[in-house]
């Protein structure tokens, strides 16, 4: 009996030998090779999610990877990716993260380039305010427009219906950075004499202030930012605002900055995986093809992967940008297929 269970234990390592043998070709992250499985960092916001399934799906029908995204804050996910536990980051807000030029300047991950560099955020406008809009029959009420500092010109076009005498700015969401910032701005300029601050409580409250005034053609006047589906959806203005100057920001004084988005890397994952890095150091988008895949989400309820076919059935040229011949049909034909 006992050479028997010692039989059966000795087997048991056996085979656990042979399935830790066969599945450490495929670990989830920093081993990775052609045909294991890429993890992607999903930080929340609908952007990166969209860039995660193009280049998921490029990496799945073109290079033969599975892939997989993992959920979690930036610190998180950022730290996950200095430690080779997640891939690639598809969009690096570098600017945001103090410790980001020191890590990467020591060489603890990857840059491979830009995904897109044109973001903005601050105080805008619907167009037709200062254009008018001849299709829809609006004609233009602010015409001379063009400035934060002008808006103490227009309380009367912004007013607050909850107090008429007073025009009304909707606010960033509170708790975020820039909520701060901007509350600064209302006051430095002294748009708090005429105007009231309103906190919109959400960023879904937010956008739907924004459309439904947009849909009926009404004045409003609010903070926002792109790459998102109101952006891709709403032709808004970006009112200006003194250059940006990073002493005199956080006063709510300039504009804000625009941040070079990047796509980046494990330090192993870059070591191990050249022809999907290639891709990557060659993949570029823009704010505004972002809006503009954000808005087909929105407006369709599909998900982010379908909007991902939809965006490369839009844009084909990119794939003969992006990959060889031979990878980029191979992606065509799953698109089609």
């Amino acid at each position: 009996m006992k050479k028997t269970i010692g039989l059966v234990a000795l087997l048991l390592a056996f085979l656990m030998v042979l399935s830790a043998c066969a599945g450490g070709g495929n670990r989830q992250g920093s081993d990775s090779v052609k045909g294991d499985k890429i993890v992607f960092a999903d930080i929340g916001w609908d952007s990166i999610k969209f860039h995660n399934a193009v280049a998921m799906l490029i990496a799945e029908e073109a290079f033969g990877y599975e892939t997989e995204e993992v959920m979690g804050s930036t610190p998180i996910t950022y730290t996950a990716l200095l430690s080779g536990e997640i891939d690639v980051f598809m969009e690096m807000w570098g600017d945001n993260l103090e410790y980001y030029p020191d890590d990467l300047a020591a060489g603890k991950l990857k840059e491979l380039g830009l995904n897109f560099g044109d973001n903005a955020q601050g105080l805008y406008v619907p167009r037709y305010v200062i254009e008018g809009d001849a299709e829809r029959g609006i004609e233009p009420i602010a015409p001379d427009l063009k400035t934060v500092e002008d808006l103490k010109d227009y309380a009367h076009v912004f007013a607050d219906p909850e107090e008429p005498s007073r025009g009304r700015i909707y606010g960033a969401i509170s708790g975020w950075a820039i909520d701060t910032v901007m509350r600064k701005k209302y006051v430095a300029y002294g748009l708090d004499e005429m105007y009231n601050y309103v906190d919109p409580g959400s960023d879904a409250a937010l956008a739907a202030a924004f459309a439904s005034a947009y849909q009926r053609g009404e004045p409003i006047v609010g903070y926002y930012w792109e790459p998102t589906w109101l952006l891709g959806k709403y032709d808004l203005v970006l009112l200006e605002d003194r250059p940006y100057d990073p002493e005199l920001f956080n006063e709510g004084l300039t504009a804000c900055p625009s941040i070079d988005v990047t796509i980046c890397v494990s330090n192993n994952f870059y070591d191990k995986n050249p022809e999907f890095v290639a891709f990557l150091e060659k993949y570029e988008s823009s704010s505004a093809i972002t809006s503009a895949a954000l808005s087909y989400v929105q407006d369709t309820g599909e998900g982010f992967d379908e909007a991902a076919k939809w965006f490369l059935r839009e844009n084909d040229a990119l794939l003969d940008e992006w990959l060889t011949a031979e990878q980029a049909q191979a992606v065509r034909d799953a698109l089609n297929g």
